[in-house]
């Protein structure tokens, strides 16, 4: 059986609109998303970005893979196959038929170490996606905000 993956238009090395969107969030949230999409980004030299739904998205190419976006009072680094990764140190959360996410909060430790290796393996997975050639979905740069 054959699975689908979303492809997004627009994905550059470094996106502007990454950066706005990083100074309107300089607090401790912000800092907390920052270091992780720099995780995201670090991962590979086809490593690409744009803004989606609001939030910083990181994608192989045109594939993404995570995302970090900073709520009230936590911040969710997540992942598009997040269903599909191993996670022996149960970090991510969701129920979702594909996504999870790891939610941070300031003052409450995280295991950096399990996180990164979650980071890691999501790039990894979406390679070999994309590698296999599974099927895509396209969102047009003109439905996405």
């Amino acid at each position: 059986m054959e699975t689908q993956f979303l492809r997004l238009n627009g994905a550059r090395e470094r996106h502007p609109a990454i950066d706005a969107w990083m100074r309107t969030h300089a607090d401790e949230l912000g800092g907390i998303a920052r270091h992780w999409f720099q995780a995201m980004r670090k991962c590979g030299d086809e490593v690409r970005e744009l803004l989606h739904d609001g939030c910083p998205v990181a994608c192989l190419g045109d594939a993404p893979f995570g995302y970090v976006n900073v709520f009230t009072s936590h911040v969710n680094v997540g992942f598009f196959h997040g269903a599909s990764l191993p996670d022996p140190a149960r970090l991510l959360e969701g129920a979702g038929k594909s996504m999870r996410h790891v939610k941070l909060r300031p003052g409450t430790a995280v295991d950096a170490s399990a996180l990164a290796i979650l980071i890691d393996a999501a790039y990894s997975d979406i390679k070999q996606r994309v590698e296999r050639g599974h099927a895509s979905i396209r969102i047009p740069k003109s439905a996405r905000q």
